[in-house]
């Protein structure tokens, strides 16, 4: 039998304080890449050790700006040209997922697109986690592990301890999520029913569901610019809820969305660190995906079985 091939984790510069939280769940050294950048912006990567018949896992979440998502194309090329053996995407957020369908004329399908993108680079396998989208897993015609953050979240809200607790959908498309809670928990659920006429934009909005004396729980894969999160908590504190915790994977927080958080009813907000906070708030805590992350490497490196990461 051949000897087995080694591992390494590199990372790209917008997520190497993750890979380095993931290295020492690990117990290994985080890989070198040299970044150089050039005076109008153009950039180029390079490893700096060999990576010759290794399994080369690179993180990189591909929040904006783009060049986030190039620097990881460009270190999927570069460890093909170097001749890894395996190279796997770990991409914690994964960008662009929001445009996964054609919902209007002439518009492009941008979560497809960066799939192609990525399986044309090169990579044999990705590791993500809460897509926007279950159905963009479907986009690759390589494995993808698809991690969830409710085997980090579950625990944690179980520790909280709330009486009177229901779960939370902020929009009818996270219903499932919301629901698979409220089966957990043995809790009802309720719904915010929310009209948009543009993106970002909310026009209306609605609670389907009793929120009396309830301590609640929203749940969602990310917030961006809060404007749901913190209405859907403003109506259900007036409708008569004791309190309003929300639960988010990525934190991509632009635009207004700390101020909003901070003088709206949420009590709690937390968030991964798939994202690097912008600023620090009272209201924001973070629970590092790191440990889950390492453990799902050492699986696909040691073809060990990852389900248990998928679901509650």
């Amino acid at each position: 039998m051949p000897p087995k091939t080694p591992f390494k984790i590199f990372a790209g510069s917008a997520t190497r304080y993750l890979a380095q939280k993931i290295c020492s769940c690990a117990g290994c050294q985080l890989g070198n890449v040299q970044l150089t950048k050039f005076s109008d912006g153009e950039f180029a990567t390079a490893y700096e050790e060999t990576v010759r018949g290794a399994h080369v896992f690179l993180v990189q979440s591909t929040f904006p700006p783009a060049d986030n998502l190039f620097e990881l194309l460009m270190m999927i090329d570069a460890a093909k040209r170097a001749s890894a053996y395996k190279i796997i995407a770990v991409v914690p957020y994964f960008g662009f997922a929001r445009q996964d369908r054609k919902d209007q004329p002439r518009v492009s399908i941008g979560a497809k697109l960066v799939a192609d993108m990525l399986s044309t680079a090169g990579i044999d396998r990705l590791v993500t986690m809460d897509l926007h989208a279950d159905q963009i897993q479907g986009f690759f015609n390589i494995p993808v592990d698809h991690l969830y953050a409710s085997s980090i979240f579950a625990p944690y809200i179980k520790q909280l301890n709330l009486k009177d607790m229901v779960v939370a959908s902020p929009d009818v498309g996270g219903t499932k999520r919301a629901n698979t809670y409220a089966k957990l928990f043995e809790v009802p659920m309720v719904i915010c029913h929310k009209y948009r006429s543009k993106a970002n934009v909310i026009d209306d909005m609605r609670i389907i569901g009793d929120v009396e004396g309830k301590n609640v729980i929203i749940l969602d894969d990310m917030i961006d610019t809060a404007g749901t999160m913190t209405k859907a908590s403003d109506m259900m504190m007036t409708a008569g809820a004791v309190s309003v915790r929300a639960f988010a994977t990525h934190p991509v927080l632009s635009g207004k969305a700390y101020e909003l958080i901070e003088n709206s009813a949420l009590t709690e907000v937390y968030v991964t660190d798939s994202i690097p906070l912008r600023q620090s708030s009272n209201k924001i805590k973070v629970l590092s995906i790191a440990p889950l992350l390492s453990e799902t490497i050492n699986g696909v490196y040691n073809c060990q079985s990852i389900s248990t990461h998928f679901l509650i």
